[in-house]
């Protein structure tokens, strides 16, 4: 089995996917959140692209802590959010194709101010990351849905995209 291609296909169907939400990005919306405990609309967009760039992170480093990492520059506009897609993809699939399978099996930990959040293989954090990529792009939709933003389809046509 090649773990790494699929990994590479997987995370180019989620880029692609993404980059049809952030087409639609408004950039008159960066500061919505739907409940004071929900991050701004700005800040969920940013994270996501950022997400994007993860296997590289993880395939050079054997943790990552949130609590002493230089944070990622936040983008304001869809402009600026798509390079910043761009960029964090291009990264994380050449960092997959450059990687061999055996770079998969080492550990790697996500940590806050030292503390142990979790700990994975690469593999699994890579796999984890691609959860995050859904997660958050499904976020988003609730974002878009809620300020009358049509949704495309993600695996298949939206409520907004007939295309059968």
């Amino acid at each position: 089995m090649d773990t790494l291609a699929q990994l590479k296909s997987e995370l180019d169907s989620e880029y692609q996917t993404t980059r049809k939400f952030f087409d639609l990005y408004p950039d008159d919306k960066n500061e919505y959140a739907p409940h004071e405990k929900s991050m701004k609309m700005k800040s969920l967009a940013n994270h996501l692209a950022d997400v994007f760039e993860w296997p590289n992170t993880m395939l050079k480093t054997s943790e990552l802590d949130f609590g002493t990492a230089q944070h990622p520059t936040t983008s304001a506009t869809k402009e600026d959010l798509l390079k910043k897609l761009d960029e964090n993809y291009k990264s994380g699939i050449d960092a997959l194709e450059n990687a061999k399978e055996d770079d998969l099996n080492s550990t790697w930990a996500l940590k806050h101010n030292g503390h142990e959040l979790a700990k994975w293989t690469k593999y699994a954090s890579i796999r984890h990351s691609l959860n995050q990529i859904t997660h958050h792009r499904a976020q988003l939709g609730v974002y878009y849905r809620l300020n009358d933003i049509p949704l495309p389809g993600s695996y298949g046509p939206s409520a907004d995209v007939q295309s059968f």
